[in-house]
């Protein structure tokens, strides 16, 4: 293949001197998507895009094989309201999936379906919340991926919307006072009433009475508090208690206050501090019972359930139920008490492999276990909200699409209650748990999934996250199931920094301790080929936001170990990333350039400062999405012109920039655009033919 020359890119003489240290940033100026010297070079990088990957073998197989797994389609588990069920559900021709109800008969009918929202493929539904009774409908919407949800209020009966949108409610839970004439919400202040640069940030919970005005709606809590702060709320079935809860941004803790709603008004509930101030994570559960459940890794990292009465809500009145595990980490839980003897639900994660306890609910102690369908992913455990002896929940592993599972504490049994609606031919794959060392010789586990019967080294992806307590725990994947069909294997390392082996994890790579999640990286790699799966010039590393600054940080700290990389929607330039999108809501996560300790932290690592002149890098490809508020593509901009300026092999740094798509949800068939350009990429540098 000839290389195509990269577009000429200036490199200006910034140098900010941050704690004492020169910090170089030569093209601070692509951080301006509105500048025509941006858009110029953008426009090249399009055209080399394109050039590069029309010249790689395999894409449209690639291409046609993602489109073909993803044809199952997708299901998700019940949210009752009496004996109307809503639920998701994605046939195999649909861009997106479409939420549902069925009435008491059984008979379904769509009630929100995105294309018929926007046949354009671009409106995506958040989030949706039915009102205690099932009559009304919360539910969020956004366009073009900006994830800047407006809420909108649905009669179910009717399908007719009665009220939205309001706007600001990213990321805003919904809570209903019983009988559907209020509810709690998160709003964003106005744009007007806050500093410039601070719009994504001051939210407040407020409560809305149905066929109001917004302008009447009552501010309930936030004032005054921290911008960044994130908050929950909820109410008991019942109507008598409000909860609500605050986090800074994306830390692992949260302040936590409850109130009485039969002894203050819903405009101005009486607030009680469950925890302020207390470095854990809580969340409660009012009990059908009276009781009040609490789930929490306060003194319990990888979580426990305490109980206690609602009146006495804090932790010196807890009472131990189920305590920590001393292995597996506590993920959820559910009760079901139309039973001689209630029992409680407890969903686990040992190793990233879910499984179900079942206890008694008046003592804790372990009665049975739920039977699932195999060794994967459990997505969490519903009940009716009035009771019963049935629970649902979701379940996939790698080569099973999403089904929903029924167990009936009666019986013991679990049942296949609903599976993806499209009949696919998932190829065979072999899956194996294995154990390495990391550098500092802490072990870690990772899920090797490869053709039966694959011996020999053969092409590899390394796939990584380790950040902000998400567990990488097995589930279908298209483009995995594809790329291990073509002969190569899949590789996905649960680092430090998840919550695979609990909070000590996660907090084991955050903060000070995030050298110790490329560690665990490296020693991935290095396993894998010393075990014979992969030689380094077959293996290749892929991650997306969080993941994405794990790859960008390996190929700068171990270029010598990676054949390609695949970098979507990445953070990299550390020093600056508070001031865009939403980074400042994760310097609990990273730490903050402002300290001079924490400074010292990003500095040794990020990416776009560690990129050499001379050095022979990986063939690397950046995805980034225009409409991405979260991770803003400056990052990627940025350090793709500094590896195509410093690049002393013969191998591409390409850039592919997808405009009106963001960081999270899409149209099913931008997802296999990306996944072909993706793996036929990796495929070509790692030498992978079918």
């Amino acid at each position: 293949m000839t290389r195509q020359p990269y577009p000429p890119a200036r490199r200006d003489d910034v140098v900010e001197d941050l704690h004492g240290t020169p910090v170089p940033d030569p093209y601070r100026w692509l951080e301006d998507p509105d500048d025509s010297a941006t858009a110029e070079w953008l426009a090249a990088q399009e055209k080399l895009f394109t050039a590069e990957m029309g010249e790689l073998a395999g894409r449209e197989r690639f291409k046609a094989r993602v489109a073909e797994l993803l044809r199952s389609g997708s299901v998700g588990a019940p949210v009752w309201r009496g004996e109307r069920r809503f639920f998701m559900r994605r046939t195999p021709e649909q861009e997106h999936a479409v939420l549902y109800t069925a009435d008491p008969s059984g008979a379904e009918r769509a009630l929100l379906d995105p294309m018929a929202l926007d046949p354009t493929g671009l409106t995506t539904l958040d989030a949706w919340q039915p009102d205690k009774e099932g009559r009304l409908l919360a539910y969020q919407i956004s366009v073009g991926g900006d994830e800047e949800s407006s809420l909108y209020l649905m009669d179910v009966a009717t399908g007719t919307r009665i009220e939205g949108p309001i706007d600001r409610c990213r990321y805003s839970p919904v809570a209903w006072l019983p009988g559907g004439e209020a509810f709690y919400y998160v709003r964003r202040l106005p744009a007007t009433e806050v500093p410039a640069g601070e719009e994504q940030y001051h939210r407040r919970v407020y409560l809305h009475r149905v066929g109001t005005s917004t302008e009447e709606d009552v501010l309930v809590f936030g004032h005054g508090m921290e911008k960044t702060n994130y908050y929950g709320v909820g109410v008991s079935r019942d109507g008598r208690w409000l909860q609500i809860s605050a986090s800074r941004g994306t830390a692992p803790r949260n302040d936590l206050w409850t109130a009485d709603l039969e002894a203050s008004s819903p405009e101005a509930p009486e607030l009680v501090v469950v925890q302020e101030g207390v470095d854990a994570q809580t969340g409660l559960h009012f009990g059908r019972d009276g009781l009040l459940y609490v789930f929490t890794d306060r003194d319990a990292p990888r979580g426990r359930i305490c109980v206690t009465d609602p009146a006495t809500p804090q932790a010196e009145h807890w009472r131990d139920l189920i305590p920590q595990d001393a292995e597996a980490v506590l993920s959820d839980f559910a009760i079901l008490d139309d039973l001689d003897r209630p029992v409680m639900l407890a969903g686990w994660t040992r190793h990233a492999i879910s499984e179900i306890s079942v206890h008694d609910l008046a003592t804790g102690e372990r009665t049975g276990t739920v039977p699932t369908p195999g060794l994967g992913t459990i997505g969490g455990i519903g009940e009716r909200p009035e009771g019963g002896h049935e629970a649902w929940f979701g379940y996939t592993d790698n080569t099973t699409p999403p089904t929903v599972q029924r167990y009936d504490a009666r019986t013991g049994e679990t049942t296949l209650w609903a599976a993806s609606p499209g009949a696919v031919e998932v190829p065979a794959v072999r899956t194996e748990q294995v154990v390495y060392r990391s550098a500092d010789g802490t072990e870690v586990h990772m899920l090797v999934i490869s053709p039966p019967g694959a011996e020999g080294p053969r092409p590899t992806i390394l796939y990584g996250y380790g950040g902000f307590g998400i567990s990488m725990t097995p589930g279908y994947s298209a483009s995995i199931l594809t790329w291990v069909e073509a002969g190569g294997t899949y590789a996905i390392a649960q680092l430090r920094g998840g919550g695979e082996q609990g909070e000590d994890w996660h907090r084991a790579g955050m903060l000070a301790c995030k050298q110790n999640v490329f560690d665990d990286l490296h020693a991935a790699a290095e396993h894998l080929i010393s075990s014979g799966v992969t030689t380094s010039d077959r293996l290749a590393i892929s991650g997306g936001s969080n993941g994405g600054l794990l790859v960008g940080a390996a190929l700068t700290q171990r270029p010598d170990l990676y054949a390609a990389v695949a970098c979507s929607a990445p953070l990299l330039d550390m020093v600056r990333y508070e001031l865009f999108g939403l980074g400042a809501t994760w310097n609990v996560e990273y730490g903050s350039a402002d300290k001079p300790d924490e400074f010292a932290w990003l500095w040794s690592y990020s990416p776009y400062h560690r990129v050499r002149e001379g050095v022979s890098y990986p063939a690397t490809l950046f995805t980034v999405f225009q409409s991405d508020t979260r991770v803003h593509p400056l990052h990627a901009w940025k350090m793709c012109a500094a590896l195509q300026h410093a690049q002393a092999a013969d191998r591409p740094v390409l850039l592919r920039n997808e405009a009106e798509t963001g960081h999270g949800a899409r149209a099913v068939s931008k997802t296999v655009e990306l996944a072909a350009d993706q793996l036929a990429f990796l495929a070509h540098h790692t030498g992978l033919t079918a």
